[in-house]
């Protein structure tokens, strides 16, 4: 599998606030494979398919069902400037520039439609 290209959907996050039963539920769907991400204090699930160990996406954690959510995210070289272009373009900031533990960088937007997206740059070597 080649490394996803820079302005392509790269990832992908569904929160709930039954996680257990989520995982259970892709599992048992397309096989689905789980491990927890240590950056994110076990909040956060990694997602892996058959065949492929890396991970392509993550089960978040959330307090009530009112936040429970999907989302896809966006590979950027710059999560920075890529939150200065969006917003000029009209979106609004939901989850501002963060960086993880793990050197992860993202923030979270909502486009003109009301759609709520990520971008992120991956930790550093």
């Amino acid at each position: 599998m080649t490394a996803p290209t820079p302005n392509s959907v790269a990832w992908f996050q569904i929160g709930s606030d039954q996680p257990e039963q989520l995982k259970s539920f892709y599992a048992g769907l397309f096989g689905w494979n789980y491990t927890s991400d240590p950056a994110f204090d076990g909040n956060y699930d990694l997602v892996s398919y058959p065949g492929n160990p890396r991970p392509q996406g993550g089960i978040a954690r959330v307090h009530d069902s009112e936040a429970n959510h999907a989302i896809f995210s966006v590979l950027v070289t710059d999560v920075a400037a890529t939150i200065a272009a969006a917003e000029k373009l009209g979106a609004k900031v939901l989850v501002p520039l963060t960086t993880a533990k793990s050197g992860l960088v993202f923030a979270e937007l909502r486009d003109t439609a009301g759609n709520h997206f990520g971008i992120f740059t991956p930790a550093q070597p």
